[in-house]
């Protein structure tokens, strides 16, 4: 069994928001495994942050940027364990170095970004010197590109959260981009649509969705029904062309790009954020 200390239960309750007790509780049930433990919570019918990620205590700084002709962009993640480090001079450059370096040379992957030249040495030995030199773990720690038609990149005040997405249109209105890209910064879908949606996250929620019933005493032949409610509810809250648009909550994404033109469609997102 896990040793769990009061260390672990104040995470567990910033990650999620519930009580103490609870936060204990449910570590003891999951052996300390986080995300059992938040799944736990959930059906036992307390209600967890569900921007729990944001609350992660990794510092360091995300860009993201696009290409000239806005047919590619990238979204990297440099991390560092300080916010006095985050804000140094030698990391914000870094960071930025490397951004600079990812939007000109498009690598493929973060482990071909971290063996880039980039001032005569790889990005990693790079790295490895500023760490020498501040005495802090850091990690280029996330990297992501998309291709398309058209794409945008959003930048968050702070740079510790930004999104690249693209669309299938050349033509997309640079307001449209920019209002979507921002959407999925605020409101962090997990799929462009419903049937994107990872099955296994799926199964999760409607495992979930029967648990929370059941605590509040449902019947057992309705689980199933109440538990695919809840699942639709999650569709909407969590899958990008369903979401309420932020800007009007009186029509969705969807709606809201068939009004721009009903051809549009977005075919890809990153979104990535400290802590996550």
């Amino acid at each position: 069994m896990a040793n769990i200390t009061a260390t672990d239960v104040n995470k567990l309750r910033q990650m999620t928001g519930a009580g103490m007790m609870d936060c204990k509780k449910a570590l003891v049930e999951t052996d300390g495994d986080f995300e059992k433990a938040i799944d736990f919570l959930r059906k036992k019918g307390q209600k967890v942050a569900s921007n729990r990620a944001d609350r992660a205590a990794n510092e360091g700084l995300v860009i993201a940027k696009v290409t000239p002709d806005a047919k590619k962009a990238i979204v990297v993640m440099v991390s560092c364990e300080t916010d006095f480090v985050a804000k140094s001079d030698d990391f914000i450059k870094f960071a930025n170095d490397v951004a600079a370096y990812a939007i000109a040379n498009l690598p493929k992957s973060v482990d071909e970004l971290k063996l880039a030249n980039l001032n005569g040495r790889t990005v990693e030995e790079n790295l490895t010197d500023l760490i020498g030199k501040v005495g802090e773990k850091m990690e280029v720690a996330r990297y992501e590109i998309i291709e398309a038609p058209k794409t945008f990149a959003y930048n968050h005040a702070g740079n510790r959260l930004a999104t690249i997405v693209a669309f299938s249109k050349e033509n997309t209105p640079d307001n449209v981009g920019k209002e979507i890209a921002m959407q999925i910064a605020a409101m962090s879908p997990v799929s462009i649509d419903k049937g994107d949606v990872d099955p296994s996250i799926v199964e999760r929620e409607i495992e979930i969705g029967k648990e929370q019933a059941r605590q509040e005493g449902k019947p057992e032949e309705m689980l199933e029904k109440i538990a695919l409610g809840k699942l639709n509810k999650f569709y909407k809250e969590s899958t990008l062309l369903n979401q309420d648009f932020i800007r009007d909550t009186k029509k969705s994404v969807s709606q809201y790009l068939t009004e721009v033109d009903k051809e549009l469609k977005v075919t890809a997102f990153k979104r990535l954020i400290l802590g996550a």
